[in-house]
């Protein structure tokens, strides 16, 4: 089946620098390998069970108008599961959060997925673990 996209150029940039680099022929290989492991790391994240101690790390542009009020909105009602959170200014324009969290996967997964559906936010990526009581 063919579909259509719009992509910002930088990122097709990226992309493209990327898929050369590793070797590949065309962006549709590249891309249908890319949607895989999307849809693989969906999957395993839903899979998860119980209590979890994880990372989330989130970069977002600071100067696109709500994003960071709206990311302390979601923080705050979150706040049950966050145990301590780390800004970083990376450059003029991007802001780095580190976020540790602890508390049913559930919870852990809903605020990364509020995150994840912010404009502004460029990348995030969780990385978790069973908590203590899990060992």
């Amino acid at each position: 089946m063919r579909i259509s996209m719009s992509l910002p150029r930088k990122l097709l940039n990226e992309f493209d620098v990327v898929l050369k680099d590793r070797g590949y022929q065309s962006r549709s290989k590249g891309i249908r390998d890319a949607l895989k492991d999307y849809i693989i790391r969906y999957k395993w994240m839903n899979q998860i069970e119980g209590q979890r101690i994880g990372v989330l790390s989130v970069i977002y542009d600071h100067q696109y108008t709500g994003v960071m009020e709206e990311l302390t909105a979601i923080q705050h009602d979150f706040r049950k599961y966050i145990n301590a959170v780390m800004h970083v200014h990376m450059t003029e324009e991007y802001c780095l959060e580190v976020i540790v969290l602890k508390g049913d996967v559930k919870y852990v997964r809903d605020l990364t997925e509020e995150i994840m559906r912010l404009k502004g936010v460029e990348h995030v990526k969780l990385t978790s673990t069973p908590s203590g009581e899990n060992m």
